[in-house]
């Protein structure tokens, strides 16, 4: 009996174990019945908008803020000091800001030293300063001599505490307004360190433009962007580059709109603007939030070049945001809001002949720059909007009619407002409509397959914000955690999936400073030294590098695969590089065994297989380690039926010669 019961005992442990290991089974059927559906190249793109300090203090790589005294507080960023006792003293020195209205950049500062052995004056970059052992940094200053002795301008890098890090004394020799220059190479690597300005010997000068700028840019730019910054962008290989908002092109009133001809020419004679973002949430204020331009219009089209990408930059429609002000521009007085669109595009895409074409070839691109879209208004909503929309398309297709406009469908995904813009813009014969959504990740889930019966001949679509909300929108809670990220993936099956009415892309916000941020969840994270990659960043990679050419049919009994038993299923065909890609999302919490039944597509024997997950739902990458990564795995499969493991919340790339 004994015998028997321990037989027994081993085969129902068996039994059980055998049991435990067994994984649902799914399959996918593919067709490559043509479908004429092609993967647009712009697809996949990115929204870049200045929040979370993401121009100036972020992939603008000025290290010194308020350089030239243009904020509404004339003295943001800087400190005076008397080195002994750390608060300011009138009878070492003193400043005050001059003016001269006349001038774009008005403000400079005048400096009357008492006391060259006391007088401090002291800038705290943005949230810091952020340094790299032996990198080198080129500083540079305007000054003109007043009055009096000083022969010498000593500028210091120090750190936290004070301590000196690198130190660079500079003659002063000539009369009048003179630009100086120095480089920096600092011994130690400090996140939060500061400059620090003294004088040898007493009198007064003017200052203006201090600035601080590491060498070692995007493409080795002087005075250029952040370098590990755009690198991130660039590994997206994204298909558009909208620009340069969101909010901040509507402004909280008309006269803080964005105005792009304000930010050419000369980056000093640019003239400074308040950020929208400055004051937008009560839990995160940031009166010190500025826009300098020094990132201005004809950067964000040398960046689109650089990263390969379409330019798409939105302009103002004569409406203020409606979140805030709601500002309008009379009918009648729109005629300057619809130039400043028509001069873009010359400006964008004229000879060098024409007027706003001489400009651009002036500021170093003689070549057009090619651009084939441009949007009217960011997210407004109504009949105010309508009105508006119709003037600019009539006005922008009679002067360049290949032109493509993007138009809006208000902030929300749907409701009221929503309808009625669809319904108008439709009515129209709008080219593209722009639709944002941010929501819950079980509302990404449930909507894998909204765009499933969108009307063929209708608008296309323009998927131009989006981003889980862990916990809701605005938030200042939510996280970039796997669980966000691969309901996003969940989603984005659907928006391929139905390649021929959307078209375009884009996550949103980009980036965000650790010690600056207004807005989560966000794409990229960076500090004053580093930055790092959100697993969200790494769904929008592997879908952009893997969008393919050509849609392919998948299948589930005959139906789209959009979370039956939670698998989500794409697929397409890469005519360059002879691939089938398939894309699985499976938000089960247990594995699963996919059946890939290729139908009447041969397939080649090696499988690349590319899988996103990670160990809990609530996991995020950080500074210290980005520890969910897409894993590569190479194997040998059967011709004909084949069937492959899909890790429980994990998105899976298939890739097949």
């Amino acid at each position: 009996m004994k015998i028997k019961n321990k037989i027994f005992s081993v085969l129902l442990l068996s039994c059980v174990a055998f049991s435990s290991a067994q994984i649902s089974k799914f399959t996918l059927d593919l067709d490559e019945s043509s479908t004429n559906i092609k993967i647009q190249p712009t697809m996949y793109g990115i929204f870049f908008e200045d929040i979370n300090f993401a121009a100036d203090g972020g992939i603008y790589a000025e290290l010194i803020k308020n350089r030239s005294f243009e904020f509404d507080e004339l003295l943001t960023g800087w400190k005076q000091q008397n080195t002994q006792t750390l608060s300011h003293n009138l009878d070492s020195g003193f400043l005050t800001i001059y003016s001269d209205h006349s001038k774009t950049n008005k403000n400079y500062a005048r400096i009357t030293v008492h006391n060259d052995k006391k007088y401090v004056l002291e800038n705290e970059g943005f949230r810091g300063i952020g340094l790299h052992k032996d990198a080198k940094y080129d500083f540079s200053f305007d000054l003109e001599n007043v009055s009096g002795n000083i022969s010498a301008v000593n500028v210091s890098l120090v750190d936290e505490n004070g301590a000196v890090i690198s130190t660079v004394p500079i003659i002063i020799k000539e009369k009048g307004w003179q630009k100086y220059k120095a480089v920096f190479s600092p011994t130690r690597t400090v996140e939060k360190a500061k400059l620090q300005i003294t004088f040898t010997g007493n009198g007064v000068v003017n200052m203006d433009m201090i600035s601080l700028f590491p060498q070692d840019t995007w493409k080795g730019r002087k005075g250029g962007l952040r370098k590990d910054l755009v690198q991130k962008l660039y590994d997206l290989q994204p298909g558009f580059l909208r620009f340069p908002g969101g909010c901040i092109v509507e402004g909280r009133t008309l006269a803080e709109r964005y105005q792009w001809k304000k930010t050419l020419g000369n980056v000093a004679d640019r003239e400074y603007l308040i950020n929208k973002w400055s004051s937008g949430f009560a839990h995160r204020l940031a009166p010190d939030y500025y826009q300098s331009f020094g990132l201005g219009f004809y950067e964000y089209f040398q960046l689109s070049e650089d990263l390969g990408a379409e330019p798409l930059p939105i302009l103002s429609c004569g409406m203020a945001c409606q979140f805030n002000t709601g500002e309008l521009v009379d009918l009648e007085k729109l005629n300057p809001f619809v130039q400043d669109a028509l001069d873009l595009i010359e400006f964008a895409n004229g000879d060098i002949n024409t007027k706003w074409g001489k400009i651009r070839a002036e500021m170093g691109h003689p070549k057009a720059f090619n651009m084939k879209y441009i949007g009217v208004g960011n997210e407004q909503w109504g009949e105010d909007y309508i009105k508006r929309y119709k003037i600019f398309e009539k006005a922008i297709h009679a002067k360049y009619p290949d032109i493509k406009i993007i138009s809006g469908s208000g902030p929300s995904p749907d409701g009221d407002f929503f309808d009625y813009g669809w319904k108008e813009l439709k009515k129209l014969n709008a080219q593209i409509v722009d639709e944002h959504y941010y929501n819950s990740a079980k509302w990404f889930q449930q909507n894998a397959a909204r765009y499933d019966k969108y009307d063929r001949n209708g608008p296309k679509v323009f998927a131009g914000e989006y981003a889980v909300q862990s916990v809701k929108v605005v938030s200042p809670d939510n996280k970039n955690n796997w669980e966000s990220a691969l309901s996003e993936a969940a989603f984005m099956t659907g928006l391929e999936r139905n390649a021929d009415v959307v078209t375009m892309t884009s996550y949103a916000p980009l980036f965000a400073h650790a010690d600056g941020w207004q807005w989560t969840p966000d794409l990229i994270w960076f500090n004053n030294l580093y930055s790092y990659a959100t697993p969200n960043y790494y769904v929008q990679k592997l879908f952009s590098t893997n969008k393919g050419t050509d849609l392919l049919r998948i299948y589930h009994n005959k139906n789209s695969v959009s979370g039956q038993d939670k698998i989500y299923a794409t697929a397409v065909k890469d005519s360059k590089n002879n691939e089938v890609i398939i894309k699985i999302v499976n938000t089960d919490s247990e594995k699963k065994s996919i059946e890939i039944n290729p139908g009447n597509i041969k397939l080649g024997q090696k499988l690349m297989k590319i899988v996103l997950t990670a160990p809990a739902l609530s996991d995020e990458n950080n500074f210290k380690t980005e520890n969910i990564q897409p894993a590569e795995d190479n194997s040998i499969i059967k011709n004909g039926k084949f069937s492959v493991e899909i890790p429980a919340n994990s998105l899976v790339i298939l890739k097949i010669k």
